[in-house]
C-alpha cells in the first residue's frame, strides 16, 4: 500500500526544518553560485540508507508545479523516516538529494547523470514538465537506473522496449481525453474548440483529444496552440473568441492555464471552460484568475476532493492525514496531485518488497506495484509503466474559488 508510513499526530514547521537541517530529509536543495543548480558532492550512499535523486522545476516556467511537488516530498519523507524502511534484514532511512533543474531539459539531464554516477542514488524521480522528463529519461535509460516521471504524456514511457527503466505516475492522456469528451457530451457541447499549450504536453493533448472525439460525436471545430510561456496570448485567443465557440477545452499547465483563461475573458469569450489535470494548481485559482475560471470543469485524480472526511479506508485516511499536514506546514491545500509523494513511496515500496536497493531489482518490482497513493490508485505491470488507474479520475468544478467534485 503506497502510504507514507507511521508519523507523529502533529508536525510543526520548526520540527520539519530541524530534521531537514540535520540531513535526514533533504540535502543538496537550492541553487549554487552564478545561478547554477547545486549538485552536491560525491558522497556515496550509506549502507543504511535508501538514496533517491530528484530533479524538480523549482524555478523557471515549471515552478508553479515543481514547488508543490517539493512540498509533497518533504511531508512523505518525514513520514517514511519515522521508523525507516525495512529492506531485507536492515531498516533504512530515506535520503533525498533534491536539485532545481530551472525548467531546463539540459540541466535536468545533467543532474540525472550526476545523481546516478557521482552520488550513487538508487532511483530517480522528477520532471513535472514533459521536456525535463525527456532529458532525464535519456540518461536514466542509458545508465539503467529506475526513474519515475511526474510529467504528463503517454510518450514518456513508450515504446516500452526503449523505456524499460522508466515509469510515470500521472494519468494516461487517453484516459483524460476520453473523460473530457464524455463530459462534453453530457453537457451537450458537441462543437468545441481546443486550445493547447506549447510543447510536448500540448502535443499529447491534441493527439488524444482528436482520437477521443472521433468516435464520440464531438467535433473539434479548430485547434489553437498557445505561444510559449510568458508570451502575449491575446492575438491567438482573440481569434478563438471571434469564432464564438460554445465551449473551449484548455489543455495546458500552470501558469499558462490561468493566463489563457483570463485572456479569453478579456477578449470576449464568456462560455464554459474545460481543463485537463495539469491546470489544477494554486496559480490557476489565484486571485487574478479567480473570476475567469469560476465555473470551469476539470478532470483530475481523487486527491482534488471527495468524501475523505467520512471514508475510513486506509488510503483515504492516509490522504486525509497528508492534507492535514500540508495545511499545517503551508497554510492551505489546493488539491493538486501530489505525484512526487507517490513516486517516492513507490520506490521505497519496491526496495522493501525486493529486499534490496539494486537498480535492476527496484526496476523489476516497480512494474508489479499495485497500491493506493496520495494522488490516486496505481496498477503497474510489465506491459504498462504508467500505472494510474482510470477510475482514479473524477470531474470537478470551480465553485466560489474552490474545486468541488461533481462526478
Amino acid at each position: 500500500m503506497a502510504t507514507p508510513g507511521k508519523h507523529p499526530s502533529t508536525l510543526t514547521r520548526r520540527g520539519l526544518l530541524a530534521a531537514t537541517a540535520g540531513g535526514l530529509l533533504l540535502s543538496g536543495c537550492g541553487r549554487g553560485e552564478q545561478g547554477q543548480p547545486r549538485t552536491g558532492g560525491s558522497r556515496a550512499p550509506a549502507e543504511q540508507e535508501i538514496v533517491v535523486g530528484a530533479s524538480l522545476e523549482l524555478s523557471g516556467r515549471g515552478a508553479a508545479m515543481g514547488t508543490l511537488q517539493e512540498r509533497a516530498l518533504r511531508i512523505t519523507l518525514e513520514g517514511l523516516n519515522v521508523d525507516g524502511v525495512q529492506v531485507g534484514n536492515m531498516r533504512r532511512k530515506v535520503r533525498l538529494l533534491l536539485r532545481d533543474n530551472a525548467s531546463d531539459p539540459r540541466t535536468a539531464a545533467q543532474q540525472a547523470r550526476e545523481l546516478a554516477q557521482q552520488d550513487n542514488v538508487h532511483a530517480l524521480l522528477g520532471g513535472t514538465l514533459a521536456e525535463t522528463s525527456m532529458g532525464i529519461i535519456a540518461q536514466a535509460q542509458e545508465i539503467r537506473i529506475p526513474f519515475i516521471s511526474l510529467a504528463y504524456g503517454d510518450g514518456l514511457v513508450l515504446p516500452l522496449a526503449d523505456r524499460t527503466f522508466i515509469y510515470k505516475v500521472t494519468p494516461d492522456t487517453q484516459d483524460i481525453a476520453r473523460r473530457l469528451v464524455r463530459l462534453l457530451v453530457e453537457r451537450k457541447h458537441r462543437r468545441v474548440m481546443l486550445v493547447a499549450g506549447s510543447g510536448l504536453h500540448g502535443d499529447s493533448g491534441v493527439k488524444a483529444m482528436k482520437q477521443a472525439a472521433k468516435g464520440a460525436g464531438v467535433e473539434l471545430v479548430t485547434v489553437t496552440r498557445l505561444p510559449r510561456t510568458g508570451t502575449d496570448f491575446r492575438p491567438v485567443l482573440r481569434e478563438v473568441a471571434d469564432r464564438e465557440p460554445k465551449a473551449v477545452v484548455l489543455w495546458s499547465h500552470a501558469p499558462d492555464t490561468g493566463e489563457a483563461a483570463r485572456t479569453l475573458r478579456v477578449v470576449g469569450y464568456q462560455g464554459p471552460l474545460y481543463l485537463d489535470p495539469a491546470a489544477v494548481n494554486d496559480d490557476t485559482l489565484d486571485a487574478r484568475n479567480a473570476s475567469s475560471v469560476e465555473g470551469a470543469y476539470a478532470v483530475h485524480p481523487m486527491s482534488l476532493g471527495g468524501s475523505t472526511l467520512t471514508n475510513t479506508t486506509t488510503g483515504a485516511l492516509a490522504r486525509r492525514d497528508f492534507t492535514f499536514r500540508y495545511i499545517q506546514l503551508y497554510g492551505g491545500f489546493s488539491g493538486f496531485a501530489p505525484y512526487a509523494s507517490d513516486a517516492l513511496t513507490l520506490i521505497t515500496d519496491a526496495a522493501r518488497t525486493s529486499g534490496t536497493v539494486d537498480h535492476g531489482r527496484i526496476k523489476a518490482y516497480l512494474r508489479t506495484q499495485v497500491s493506493e497513493g496520495m494522488a490516486g490508485a496505481y496498477a503497474f505491470s510489465p506491459s504498462r509503466h504508467s500505472g494510474m488507474e482510470r477510475d482514479s479520475l473524477g470531474i470537478y468544478q470551480v465553485n466560489q474559488g474552490a474545486w468541488t467534485r461533481i462526478s
